[in-house]
């Protein structure tokens, strides 16, 4: 009579695979969907608050806006940031994106001059060369920071404006420059709506 071996390799029927499948689901949902994401933001409302909660800023117990979102700044005595392709409002965070022009399109040379004319009709008398990032959009829309050189070329429209001596504005512009991270990466900036907020709070001449 011929002795039948069981094998090994023989298939495992699918209800047998269904258990330990369903298992792993559960252990990984758990794992990553529930103690990972509490882990995360444990750490980061505990060692970053500020960032982790949008990075906002108050003035008088009132958030008027976040250190990575710019806002829209037209009068003469503001700082103006950088020009934002969002629509269909400037610098709308669920709209983040630019205005995807190529250099030869002529919408883009249209728009760049009509940036350098409200530059030139708001501060006449400033012959400097105009800053790049003050006339052409960013790919983000918005962007809250300006070049240093952006910032000092708006000091002198921002102080007759306001009645306030120009160094006092070229202070407060130094002031409110921040430095490259670790002093090697990125570039010198300006966050425009902390500049403005700093305007606000001189005392009124």
């Amino acid at each position: 009579m011929p002795i039948r071996i069981p094998r090994d390799d023989a298939p495992a029927s699918p209800g047998g695979l269904l258990r330990p499948a369903l298992t792993l689901f559960i252990e990984l949902s758990i794992v990553t969907g529930l103690l990972y994401p509490l882990l995360v933001t444990s750490v980061a409302q505990t060692a970053f608050p500020h960032q982790a909660n949008g990075s906002l800023i108050t003035q008088g117990g009132k958030t008027v806006g976040s250190e990575l979102i710019g806002q829209s700044y037209t009068e003469p005595g503001h700082f103006w940031g950088r020009p934002s392709a969002t629509a269909p409002m400037p610098y709308n965070a669920s709209a983040s994106g630019g205005s995807n022009l190529g250099p030869t399109n002529p919408a883009l040379t249209d728009a760049v001059k009509a940036r350098i004319e409200a530059l030139r009709a708001a501060d006449p008398g400033n012959t400097r060369p105009m800053p790049v990032d003050l006339v052409t959009a960013s790919a983000s829309g918005l962007d809250p920071q300006i070049s240093p050189a952006a910032a000092d070329y708006q000091a002198a429209r921002v102080a007759k404006a306001r009645g306030l001596p120009l160094a006092q504005v070229q202070a407060l512009v130094q002031q409110h420059t921040e430095s490259p991270w670790l002093g090697v990466l990125g570039e010198p900036r300006v966050n425009v709506l902390a500049l403005n907020l700093a305007l606000e709070s001189l005392p009124k001449q």
